[in-house]
């Protein structure tokens, strides 16, 4: 078995690994620009200020994207999680389709909540 970290915690019997809340979790290792990647801690995003959603939203609108609700798209959560990890937007547009949705939903329940 691999090296346990704060966010993984040894499965028994194939039961699912806990995880430490907004660490979203990849399948597969995911590699971006010659470093590979098993997960994304988007924990910091409790201390997101005004002024970061604000930064989302600019973005958001610049990229020339429209939504009644855009905190509920992609493009947002991508925008609100690359200001949280500090990681470029390139990072999450070249996701596995998968492991995108899971930081959507991962944003979308930090908004909701």
């Amino acid at each position: 078995m691999g090296t346990k970290t704060n966010e993984q915690v040894e499965s028994v019997k194939g039961a699912p690994v806990a995880q430490t809340e907004g660490v979203v979790t990849f399948k597969k290792p995911y590699q971006f620009e010659g470093q590979t990647y098993e997960s994304v801690d988007l924990s910091g995003i409790d201390d997101l200020t005004g002024d970061d959603l604000l930064e989302a939203d600019r973005a958001y609108t610049a990229s020339g994207q429209f939504s009644p609700l855009p905190e509920m798209t992609l493009a947002y959560a991508f925008s609100i999680a690359a200001t949280v990890t500090e990681q470029p937007i390139e990072f999450y547009r070249a996701l596995p389709a998968k492991e995108g949705l899971k930081i959507k939903n991962e944003v979308i329940r930090f908004l909701n909540n």
